[in-house]
């Protein structure tokens, strides 16, 4: 994998309106071998030239069953190119338009990181075996982790099937292990009922991630404390100013939100879920929507009957999924069209082996 994109000056000099063109002559020239798939959060220079949109595993999943195309450009970030990498084709490539448009939520959870606090719970004995502790991580986790989740019969969830993960993972052993993100696995916790007193956040860095072992041993779940850069914006207070200013707004909020803000919303959800509440409400309604603005801000253009808002005052965008600028994608494809394949995402097959049975067990609990 290339650590740099050398694109070449000529390309710094095209202005916008010439890259669009170029990219809609490109796609058409490799229509017949050419997948392109958009997540939600990408800027709409991207999203118009997609083939498929939705959130990380839809894509992936879709991408996957269209299996005569060989090249699967994915505009997202490096996790959902690897989950799309495991589920495509063996013929098929994933590309990414720039190899720095990474999810740092996902890097807060490092395979080394987890091994390690994984030994220090079996070192002071509060389980009898490692099958007492059930691993559940976030889709927005690398490859790796997933693996990791896999080879200890754990599972993947969404941010739309998290509580059912959750509770089969409870039922499973004696305790769960949920990460990267502590806030997905706060407010799925919180929706099945489990007590305060018996979830902990497992601090990075700190010596059984900062609790005594008998803390760790009334605890049910264990959080890792890995956040959301974006969701950590939106505060109580959002709400409340929204709620005076107008007093009939919807509030809704992904569940990548801290729990204070969730709790508050009138209702919460993955991508999906609140694209689905906007377009099934009334014309006329009034939403304030806590999530990227990349998404806010196409909802309120596909649906201008309604008033879309976002939630906090100020711009709360995903800077690294920004990285994917078309000036990228343009290169790219150029380079299909000279026979060359760059920035492709390439699993191990064996780290793939492993994170595809957490996959897979998701599939089978939903």
């Amino acid at each position: 994998m290339e650590k740099q994109q050398n694109l070449g000056s000529e390309y710094y000099s095209l202005g916008r309106d010439e890259i669009l063109d170029r990219i809609s002559k490109r796609k058409a020239e490799l229509a017949d071998n050419l997948l392109i798939l958009c997540h939600h959060y990408q800027q709409q220079d991207l999203f118009q030239f997609a083939d498929l949109t939705g959130d990380s595993l839809k894509l992936s999943r879709e991408a996957a069953k269209i299996s005569d195309r060989e090249f699967l450009i994915f505009c997202g970030v490096h996790f959902m190119a690897e989950a799309a990498d495991i589920l495509a084709a063996e013929h098929q490539k994933v590309l990414l338009p720039h190899l720095h448009a990474g999810c740092p939520m996902a890097d807060m959870a490092t395979t080394g990181a987890v091994e390690q606090a994984y030994k220090e719970l079996l070192s002071v004995g509060i389980m009898q075996n490692e099958k007492d502790l059930v691993p559940v991580t976030y889709v927005n986790s690398s490859a790796a982790i997933k693996a990791f989740v896999g080879d200890r019969e754990g599972s993947v969830c969404t941010s739309s099937n998290g509580e059912k993960v959750l509770d089969w993972a409870i039922n499973k052993g004696e305790k769960v292990f949920f990460f990267p993100d502590e806030h997905l696995g706060r407010n799925s916790a919180t929706a099945l009922g489990i007590p305060d007193e018996q979830v902990l956040l497992w601090r990075r860095g700190e010596l059984l991630g900062g609790h005594s072992v008998e803390a760790l041993k009334q605890a049910q779940i264990l959080l890792w404390d890995g956040y959301c850069e974006v969701h950590m914006r939106f505060l109580p207070e959002h709400i409340h100013q929204w709620k005076i200013k107008e007093p009939e707004i919807n509030i809704i909020v992904h569940p990548e939100c801290p729990q204070d803000v969730v709790s508050i919303a009138d209702q919460y959800g993955s991508t999906e879920a609140i694209i689905a509440a906007v377009a099934q409400s009334k014309p006329g309604s009034k939403w304030a929507i806590g999530t990227e603005i990349n998404l806010v801000e196409r909802l309120a253009r596909e649906h201008p009957d309604k008033e879309i808002h976002l939630l906090a005052p100020t711009t709360c965008q995903c800077t690294t999924m920004d990285c994917n600028q078309p000036v990228y994608l343009l290169w790219l494809l150029d380079n299909l069209v000279a026979g060359k394949v760059k920035n492709q995402i390439s699993v191990a097959p064996e780290i793939a082996a492993s994170a595809a049975k957490s996959l897979e067990q998701m599939l089978a609990i939903s």
